[in-house]
């Protein structure tokens, strides 16, 4: 069974352990890139991460860009969403069909 990890700021995670999944709280920016590496180590296939998070870690989460795993899925935080989450997803899906097939309203 594939592991689930949320990594981000306390506010924004601390719902994701209500349905079972693994948090990890960081609300001090210095400390996120060592967590990031342990949670890439291999016992997680998905980690989900605030996308404020995602924006300051854009280069150690561009080592996973090939990679089958870990997933890392940047998702909105408490402060909102900045599109991060949204873009990566149509640059992924775009890549497995060829073609953007996201259209925003």
């Amino acid at each position: 069974m594939v592991k689930i990890a949320v990594l981000g700021d306390t506010e924004s995670i601390k719902g994701f352990a209500c349905v079972g999944l693994d948090i990890f709280p960081c609300d001090d920016p210095g400390n996120a890139a060592s967590l990031f590496r342990k949670l890439t180590g291999g016992e997680y296939g998905i980690i989900y991460m605030t996308e404020a998070l995602a924006s300051q870690l854009k280069e150690e989460i561009a080592r996973f860009d090939t990679a089958l795993l870990p997933a890392i899925i940047p998702i909105p935080g408490v402060t909102g969403n900045t599109g991060i989450g949204i873009a990566r997803l149509s640059t992924s899906v775009e890549k497995a069909v060829g073609s953007d097939i996201i259209f925003e309203k």
